[in-house]
């Protein structure tokens, strides 16, 4: 039988386990809440200024006259993997971490492949690799700005430009509800048709464009494409909160089972001694009878 000691112990330990759970869980409910407004806020943004790139652009003969669209062969490709800052959120960034590797091996096998990792669980998994990476945004959920965002997706941007990279991919956590994330690894340059999810179709509409539709495709191709990598971050970061939620939920259930457990056994444990005291008590009677 267990002793009551370390019985008394480990239910001290695991009440004072769940209270931190029950905290944590508590904590991102409320950062969740604020993070799927800004969400919720941006989607319908991105989806017009899509519907308006797409619908302008569709009397364009080709892309090649869209310097984010221009397709070469591929050498030099960069990877944007998407995780946090912290942990306790389940298989959230292992998820994502898997995701990027897979893409490595499989579809961007032989090329030469650079990370520029955003949230700290990334920096620290890719930097342990001999892949090269660029480290000056990592920490940009210490401070999630459109601002810094901005600051990541040019470098990408401007790269890509340069022919520094020929490829641009993002890999992030796509947030559905509270419960369901899901992986998505997705080719942010070259553009192609920029889609997004609820976009209105490309209908044929005359505009009247000034000064020139050159002009207009040059400013809002840009601008969609950070809106698009906002997004994506914000994305994870309520996919993050979502995530955290759920796992410090079942933590607490879990911690709830195993102290309905110990408290059995402490209860078992303590009768038993309770029995072999009173059976003690007893035989010394019976020995001081016989005398």
């Amino acid at each position: 039988m267990a002793n009551l000691k370390e019985v008394k112990e480990r239910i001290t330990s695991v009440v004072s386990t769940q209270q931190i759970t029950k905290a944590m869980k508590m904590v991102s409910a409320a950062k969740l809440r604020r993070a799927q407004d800004k969400i919720v806020q941006m989607r319908p943004y991105s989806q017009k200024l899509t519907a308006i790139l797409n619908n302008v652009s569709a009397a364009s003969e080709g892309d090649d006259d869209v310097v984010y669209a221009q397709k070469r062969e591929v050498k030099n490709v960069l990877i944007v993997p998407v995780t946090s800052d912290k942990g306790l959120c389940g298989a959230f960034n292992s998820n994502i971490i898997k995701a990027t590797v897979a893409l490595i091996h499989n579809q961007l096998a032989g090329k030469h492949i650079t990370i520029l990792p955003l949230g700290k669980k990334a920096y620290e998994a890719f930097k342990k690799t001999d892949l090269p990476a660029v480290n000056q945004y990592y920490q940009i959920f210490a401070d999630l700005t459109f601002d810094n965002v901005r600051e990541a997706a040019l470098h990408a941007m401007n790269g890509f430009t340069s022919g520094s990279y020929d490829q641009v991919f993002l890999v992030f956590n796509e947030f559905k509800n509270v419960a369901t994330q899901f992986v998505v690894a997705e080719q942010f340059l070259p553009m192609q048709r920029l889609e997004a999810e609820g976009a209105e179709k490309v209908n044929e509409v005359e505009y009247l464009m000034e000064p020139s539709r050159e002009y207009i495709i040059e400013e809002l191709v840009p601008n969609a494409l950070k809106i698009q990598f906002y997004k994506a971050v914000l994305e994870s970061n309520a996919s993050e909160h979502g995530a955290r939620m759920t796992a410090m939920d079942k933590a607490t259930e879990n911690a709830g089972e195993l102290l309905k457990e110990l408290r059995l056994l402490y209860n078992r444990s303590r009768q038993a001694a309770i029995t072999n005291e009173i059976l003690e008590i007893v035989a010394g009677a019976n020995a001081l009878e016989g005398k």
